[in-house]
């Protein structure tokens, strides 16, 4: 079938709402700026499997999010997609999904990452579980040079868009005016109701003593009057966060693989 370009906002919102916790990412890009950074395309006009392909960063990201049982419409999607897609790209998919693309593209690297979803109240705790004398405070544009420089030394993989710490998206904690950790979004719609935590961080002279945590639970505590539904992604061989995640309340709801691909 022919692939078909969407771009009415409200029917791609009806589609992701039959399963916001799988499409949090596509749902935060339908709201401005990053909806001029997007498109949308599918195999049917009447439903089924969609693939955004965001042009916004350094890299082109390919998301295209299934439940296990709509995986072969998925990947005939995909297989149409080939033709249209950049040489090298960075993408969102179901395990096995890639073979879809192949033998047009390779796998550069494969992340496997859990989705997790906010399904409990978080937990009231004194200072938000930090040591003594470490509070997590907002950030601002201010903030943008210690931020860069924490994430260039303990997460330089992180993909970080600096719109999100102008809009109030970033917590993080302090100590003699360094920046020793921060928690932020990737993508925060309050029109959508959605967002996702990301580069959440600590430096390694601090780790062990809560920082990380004190972090997400503020940024938490900002977002809950405007988000119904609050994820993040975590690598599966990451226990420490995944338990520090599960104690906050998160929910395991999905897996999928975060993959660099490039032309064969």
């Amino acid at each position: 079938m022919p692939l078909i370009s969407l771009h009415d906002r409200a029917e791609l919102a009806a589609r992701f709402r039959t399963d916001p916790a799988l499409h949090l990412f596509e749902l935060g890009d339908l709201s401005d700026p990053t909806w001029a950074n997007t498109a949308w395309y599918t195999a049917s006009a009447e439903g089924g499997p969609v693939a955004l392909l965001f042009s916004g960063g350094d890299t082109p990201v390919l998301l295209a999010f299934a439940r296990p049982a709509d995986v072969p419409p998925l990947e005939a999607l995909l297989g149409d997609l080939r033709p249209f897609l950049p040489r090298r790209f960075t993408a969102g998919l179901p395990d096995g999904a890639e073979r879809a693309l192949a033998p047009d593209y390779a796998v550069e690297r494969r992340t496997p990452l859990l989705r997790m979803l906010l399904t409990e109240r978080l937990p009231a705790e004194p200072a938000d579980g930090a040591e003594p004398g470490y509070r997590a405070e907002p950030l601002t544009s201010d903030d943008l040079a210690a931020v860069r420089a924490l994430l260039d030394e303990s997460y330089p993989e992180a993909w970080f868009d600096p719109r999100m710490l102008a809009n109030g998206g970033y917590t993080g904690v302090r100590a003699n005016g360094r920046l020793l950790a921060v928690a932020g979004v990737h993508v925060h719609s309050p029109v959508q109701r959605v967002a996702v935590l990301g580069n959440v961080t600590t430096h390694p002279d601090a780790r062990g003593r809560g920082l990380a945590r004190a972090c997400v639970t503020a940024l938490c505590r900002r977002l809950a009057a405007t988000t119904d539904h609050l994820g993040l992604n975590v690598r599966t061989d990451n226990a420490p966060a995944i338990r520090l995640y599960e104690r906050l309340g998160f929910t395991t709801v999905a897996t999928y693989n975060e993959l660099v691909l490039s032309a064969s």
